[in-house]
């Protein structure tokens, strides 16, 4: 299993939006290369942390996904690939930006490193941490 992390403006779609979908949701309208190779890495099953960027930027819930890369909905480029993803579970406690650059095991996140990248890779330790740290007890 592979760990992830995706980014979203919550006004664009939020935790709130990908919980009342109750379904699997397209993880769609990713422009980046570096991005695009990351989800066609991604297997069914693998989880992701959702991240809501811009002015709250901290991790508030789990994703998994549910179907493989797959031409995105919104274009008719052939170069653009999407994930499905569903939601699995709120962090009981979100964990912010701020907290994870404070985590001296953390410094070498790509959230950290490469912060603009909207869907990057998530070593297992990193995955560890970050739900111990939401307060996961027993990560997933």
């Amino acid at each position: 299993m592979a760990y992830w992390l995706f980014k979203s403006e919550p006004n664009s779609w939020s935790w709130q939006d990908q919980l009342a979908k109750g379904e699997a949701e397209e993880w769609d309208g990713v422009r980046n290369y570096a991005a695009r190779n990351n989800m066609r890495k991604m297997k069914i099953g693998d989880l992701g942390f959702f991240y809501h960027s811009v002015n709250e930027k901290k991790i508030v819930g789990i994703v998994q996904i549910v179907r493989e890369a797959h031409q995105d909905s919104t274009t008719n480029d052939e170069r653009w690939q999407s994930v499905d993803v569903k939601a699995v579970i709120s962090m009981p406690r979100p964990v912010s930006l701020k907290a994870i650059k404070q985590e001296p095991l953390l410094k070498n996140m790509a959230l950290i490193k490469n912060s603009r990248l909207s869907v990057q890779p998530v070593s297992k330790e990193e995955w560890r941490i970050i739900c111990k740290m939401g307060n996961l007890n027993e990560p997933l």
